[in-house]
């Protein structure tokens, strides 16, 4: 059982989890998936999201782009983070139970491509 955060606007994966107003809340138990709503981000800085998911008890952020401030803080604070995804959510939840997310990867993610933080070939978006 994973507890998964998405950012979400008009029906799509928020574009940058940094400026994101909402999350669904969802949990995928033995790949059926179990929404439970939304958790409004009333937090503007990268510690009071992650202090608000932990709280919530996410396990795993599922995002489009993210600053390393608010990747750090969500590390810091034992919550996975799988970014630059875009697509429709009522897709992406699927997508991630059966373990197809890479499909949904947005187009010329730099850390798939070149030199990544973690240097050539080390892309941490494999999926």
């Amino acid at each position: 059982m994973t507890k998964i955060a998405i950012p979400h606007w008009q029906g799509r994966v928020s574009p940058v989890f940094d400026v994101a107003g909402r999350v669904l809340l969802a949990e995928v138990v033995s790949g059926e998936i179990l929404c439970h709503g939304d958790l409004l981000l009333e937090a503007e800085d990268p510690h009071g999201r992650s202090s608000l998911l932990s709280s919530a008890r996410v396990e795993l952020l599922i995002c489009g782009a993210i600053s390393c401030s608010f990747e750090l803080a969500l590390a810091a604070a034992g919550i996975g983070v799988i970014s630059q995804i875009c697509g429709d959510i009522e897709l992406i939840l699927p997508a991630y139970a059966a373990d197809r997310l890479s499909y949904y990867r947005m187009p010329g993610c730099r850390a798939c491509h070149g030199p990544a933080r973690r240097g050539w070939g080390a892309c941490k978006h494999r999926l």
